[in-house]
C-alpha cells in the first residue's frame, strides 16, 4: 500500500475535534448512494416500461400489419398470402377483420372494438394474452350445453370473446349473450337502421394492458364476415417476423413486392409516438436524478477543502520530509475515490437488490400504506415492471466515479500547493 493511500484512509476517520468534517463526509457518501441507487432503480423501471409494453402490443398485435390503401377490403387475401410467404424474413401470416361497433348488455352500452380472427393462423402471429374463462376454441364450436340452452331460449347466436375489463365494466359473465351493434346499416320498410346480432361469450381474456382489455372483442372470421356483410374478404393480413427490429425492412419488401394498393405498416411506425415519449422520458429522468450525485460531489469538495485546511500543517510537514506536489494531490484524490468507490458501491447493491425484486417490493409498500401505484383504469399496465440493463449500470457507476474524482482536484491542488514556510511559521 502506498504511503498515499494509507494517508487519506487515516484522514477519513475523525478524531474529536473533526466531527463535522466527518458527518460531512457521511453526507456525501449517503447522497452518491442515493444517486445511484435512485438512478439503477429508475432505469430499470424505464427499460421495463418499454419492454413490457412492446411485448404486450406486440402480443395483441402483429410485428406488420398489410392493408389496401382506401380501396375498401382486401378480397384476394389467399393469393397475398400465398406471395408474402415467400419473402425472406416472413414466419407467418393471418387474415384480420378490424371494425368499430356498439355492446349491449341490458341497459348497459360500450364503445367495442371488434375484430375478426382465424383461429388456425392467428395464434401462429398474435397472443391474446391469458384465457381467464372459456376458450378461444369455442369461438368455432360452442359446447352441446350451451347451445340446447340457448336454442330453448330461440336463439342461436355465435361466439364471442370479450376483455376481462369489459366483463367487469359491463357486467358480464361467461355464456352471457350480448348484442353487438354495427356501424353498417341494413335496408328495412322503416327505412335504413343499425344491423343488431346477438352474440354469445364464450370466453374472456386479459392481455395486461387495460386499452385492450376494456375494448377488444374477438369473434371468428366467418362469423366477422357475416356479421359485416363482407362475404369472403378481410381488412387485412397480420404478418409475424423473424427480427422485430428488422420489421421495417421487411414491409418495404412486402410494399415493393405486391405495390399499389398494398400499403405494409410496422409495428414501429404503429406505435412510434408512444416508444418516442418513453426513451425521452428515460433521458430526462437520468438527467434529474443524475443531480443527486452532483450534490453529493459538492459535498466532497466541501469535506476535502476542510480538511485541508485542517490539515494544512501535517501538509507542510510532509512537504518538509520531501513529499512531492503530485504526492500531496494524490492524498487528496484517494480521499474524495475513497468516499465515492464506498457510495457507488452501496448504492449498486441496494439499486440492483431493489430492482430485482421490485415487483415484491411494490406489492409490499401498497400493503402497508393501502394504494396502489399502478391503477389499471389510469395507466396502461397494471403491474409495475422491471429490467436491469447491465450497459446502463455501467455508466452510472463510471459516470459516478468521473465525478468524484473531478470533484477532488479542486481541492488537491489547492493542497499541494501549500508553502510549508507560512504553514509552520506560527508553530
Amino acid at each position: 500500500m502506498s504511503y498515499e493511500l494509507f494517508i487519506s484512509r487515516r484522514y477519513l476517520r475523525a478524531k474529536r475535534k473533526q466531527v463535522f468534517v466527518s458527518v460531512i463526509t457521511f453526507i456525501s457518501i449517503l447522497g452518491i448512494f442515493l444517486g445511484v441507487a435512485a438512478l439503477i432503480i429508475v432505469l430499470a423501471v424505464m427499460n421495463g416500461f418499454e419492454e413490457d409494453l412492446r411485448t404486450k402490443i406486440l402480443g395483441i398485435k402483429s410485428h406488420i400489419e398489410l392493408t389496401t390503401d382506401m380501396t375498401g377490403p382486401m378480397k384476394d387475401y389467399q393469393q397475398v398470402r400465398q406471395r408474402i410467404a415467400g419473402i425472406e424474413g416472413v414466419v407467418a401470416t393471418t387474415p384480420f377483420i378490424y371494425s368499430q361497433a356498439m355492446l349491449r348488455n341490458g341497459n348497459g352500452v360500450s364503445g367495442v372494438v371488434i375484430r375478426g380472427l382465424d383461429t388456425q393462423s392467428a395464434f401462429q402471429v398474435i397472443h391474446l394474452g391469458k384465457i381467464r374463462e372459456g376458450s378461444i376454441e369455442h369461438l368455432n364450436a360452442i359446447p352441446k350445453e350451451i347451445l340446447s340452452r340457448l336454442a330453448a331460449e330461440g336463439t342461436q347466436p355465435e361466439g364471442i370473446v370479450i376483455g376481462r375489463e369489459m366483463a367487469r365494466n359491463m357486467g358480464i359473465v361467461l355464456y352471457d349473450t350480448i348484442t353487438i351493434i354495427s356501424p353498417v346499416s341494413i335496408a328495412t320498410p322503416m327505412g335504413m337502421v343499425p344491423r343488431m346480432e346477438k352474440f354469445v361469450v364464450v370466453g374472456i381474456f386479459e392481455s395486461g394492458f387495460y386499452e385492450y382489455d376494456s375494448t377488444l372483442a374477438y369473434l371468428s372470421l366467418k362469423s366477422c364476415q357475416n356479421f359485416m356483410q363482407m362475404g369472403d374478404a378481410v381488412s387485412g393480413i397480420d404478418i409475424k417476423v423473424n427480427d422485430i427490429y428488422k420489421a421495417d425492412v421487411i414491409a418495404k419488401k412486402i410494399q415493393s413486392q405486391l405495390g399499389f394498393p398494398f400499403w405494409a405498416q410496422n409495428w414501429m411506425q404503429m406505435n412510434k409516438n408512444l416508444f418516442s415519449a418513453l426513451k425521452l422520458e428515460k433521458r430526462v429522468m437520468f438527467i434529474i436524478l443524475s443531480l443527486i450525485v452532483l450534490v453529493a460531489a459538492f459535498n466532497i469538495i466541501s469535506a476535502l477543502i476542510m480538511i485541508v485546511m485542517e490539515k494544512n500543517k501535517d501538509i507542510a510537514i510532509l512537504k518538509s520530509m520531501g513529499a512531492t506536489q503530485q504526492s500531496i494531490m494524490k492524498i487528496f484524490i484517494y480521499q474524495g475515490l475513497i468516499i465515492g468507490v464506498i457510495g457507488t458501491t452501496l448504492g449498486c447493491i441496494a439499486g440492483l437488490a431493489v430492482a430485482f425484486n421490485l415487483q415484491e417490493v411494490s406489492l409490499l409498500v401498497e400493503k402497508i400504506f393501502h394504494f396502489k401505484f399502478l391503477p389499471g383504469d389510469v395507466y396502461y399496465l397494471s403491474e409495475l415492471p422491471s429490467k436491469v440493463n447491465y450497459s446502463d449500470v455501467v455508466i452510472i457507476v463510471i459516470g459516478t466515479l468521473l465525478i468524484c474524482f473531478l470533484s477532488t482536484i479542486y481541492p488537491s491542488l489547492r493542497a499541494s500547493r501549500t508553502d510549508p514556510a507560512e504553514a509552520l511559521r506560527y508553530e
